[in-house]
Order: C-alpha cells, then sequence, then structure tokens
C-alpha cells in the first residue's frame, strides 16, 4: 500500500468516526474541501460510495461500515506499536560484552555495573576474563 492511500484512508476514518466533513477537518487540521476531494478519490479508487452525504449529516455506507470495522482495529493497532517503540527511545537496551581480567572485574566493574543493570533491566552484561 502506498503511504497516499494509507492518508486516504485515515482520512476517510477520521470523517466516518466524527461523522462531519467540519468536524473532522478541525481535528486533522485540513479544509473540508480537501477532506471531501481525498474520501472521493479514495470512493473513486475503490469504485464504491463509503459515506452517504446530506447537507446536514455524514453516515458511511454499508460498504463504508465494512472498511470502518477492519481499518479502526488496525490503524489502532499502529497506534500502539508506534507508541512502544517511542517509549524505547534514549533508554539503553542490548547486550555489553567486556572482557577483563578478575580483580579488575571484581573490584571496578561489578560495583558499577551492578547499579547499572538495575537502573536499566533491558540491557544485560556478559563479563569474560
Amino acid at each position: 500500500m502506498r503511504r497516499e492511500e494509507m492518508a486516504d484512508l485515515t482520512v476517510f476514518l477520521a470523517v466516518a468516526e466524527a461523522r462531519s466533513f467540519t468536524r473532522a477537518a478541525a481535528k486533522l487540521g485540513l479544509s473540508q474541501s480537501a477532506l471531501s476531494q481525498i474520501v472521493r478519490r479514495l470512493e473513486e479508487r475503490l469504485g464504491m460510495r463509503l459515506l452517504t452525504r446530506t447537507t446536514r449529516s455524514v453516515a458511511p455506507t454499508e460498504a463504508g461500515e465494512r472498511l470502518i470495522d477492519t481499518l479502526a482495529p488496525a490503524l489502532d493497532q499502529l497506534d500502539a506499536s508506534l507508541a512502544a517503540l517511542s517509549e524505547l527511545g534514549g533508554k539503553p537496551t542490548g547486550t555489553i560484552r567486556i572482557t577483563s581480567v578478575e580483580h579488575a572485574t571484581k573490584t571496578v566493574l561489578w560495583p558499577v555495573l551492578k547499579n547499572f543493570l538495575a537502573q536499566y533491566p533491558e540491557v544485560k552484561a556478559v563479563i569474560t576474563s
């Protein structure tokens, strides 16, 4: 799927959930006409109407409802995955491999590493003498 198609689906979902081009436009920071064009382009690409529009309301068609049922959980999962990834930012993770003599390991490395490893449980240490 191309990025443009993903963006179009996100716009469709925002309009369908808000049931209003005006509210969705305010939420997304785009104009109502831009949203209308995006939804129209998506409908043309799929060859079916996804939204029923009147002057006062917007409602998903049966095809629109089916798309929402599939799309909403997938985008929620994607948002959760991205949030989990952002939690890793700035935190040390991985394995530290150190080769040292036994005396230096006992007197210098372990006292420092012990606190470091307690502070960063995602880090593992492998020390060979």
